[in-house]
């Protein structure tokens, strides 16, 4: 078993017309290079997580289309809730139209042989020297909510952590900001011993965020599909 990684797909199935040239780092044929590269290398037994930012769709009905998509790719999926995935409501009306092959995280965790994964959207980490009354109060709302979201997944994967099995942070936010400094989210991680972490959501050409990283011996991906050449990225 194999674990690869990829996040921001920005589907846009039957009924979705979303442009990806709002991405200016997105090319036309962005999608078939993902798949192309994601059908050479992957098999049935491996595993692939998407961190998010998955479909353009507004709401689940209309998901469907690309949901039904992924599930046909090979694989096992796991999948985290982006910013841009509006129609990902009530975790379990998903759940209920998902393929048997994809499985989706909600303050929860799975487990696979000897890896638990476990994660959350999370939200916007500030910059170094950001003072609060010029950060919203409402994103420090959101992301106090969400490192307790973080919280809840990583005691429900330590419930199901058996000796030697590593433990796999999906997120879609970074969790770090550019100077790597400790935030909410990564006092977490060093207190449940997170072996890696990958994430998505930055794109352009003038993000600076490192592909790969090392801090405190956690691991960090980033795994933006225009980041990483529409290429899936081997985690594990």
């Amino acid at each position: 078993m194999k674990i690869y990684a990829i996040s921001d797909l920005h589907l846009s199935g039957e009924n979705v017309t979303k442009p990806m040239n709002i991405f200016t780092s997105f090319t036309k044929e962005y999608l078939d290079k993902v798949i192309k590269n994601w059908e050479e290398i992957v098999e049935n037994d491996d595993i692939v997580l998407i961190c998010g930012d998955i479909s353009w769709a507004m709401y689940l009905k209309d998901a469907k289309y690309d949901l039904d998509f992924i599930g046909r790719l090979k694989g096992i999926k796991v999948i985290v809730k982006g910013n841009h995935d509006y129609w990902w409501k009530s975790i379990s009306g998903l759940r209920a139209v998902l393929d048997d092959n994809i499985f989706a995280l909600q303050n929860d965790s799975i487990r696979f042989e000897n890896v638990v994964i476990c994660g959350t959207r999370g939200w916007t980490v500030p910059e170094p020297k950001t003072e609060i009354k010029k950060e919203d109060l409402e994103d420090i709302k959101i992301r106090n909510r969400e490192v307790e979201r973080l919280r809840l997944s990583l005691n429900d994967a330590k419930a199901k952590q058996k000796e030697g099995d590593a433990l796999i942070c999906m997120m879609h936010f970074p969790p770090i900001n550019s100077e790597l400094e400790d935030n909410g989210f990564t006092t977490l991680f060093k207190e449940f011993k997170v072996d890696k972490v990958v994430f998505g959501h930055l794109h352009g050409p003038k993000i600076l965020t490192p592909l790969y990283q090392v801090r405190n011996n956690i691991e960090y991906y980033l795994t933006s599909c225009d980041k990483v050449n529409n290429n899936l990225v081997r985690i594990l």
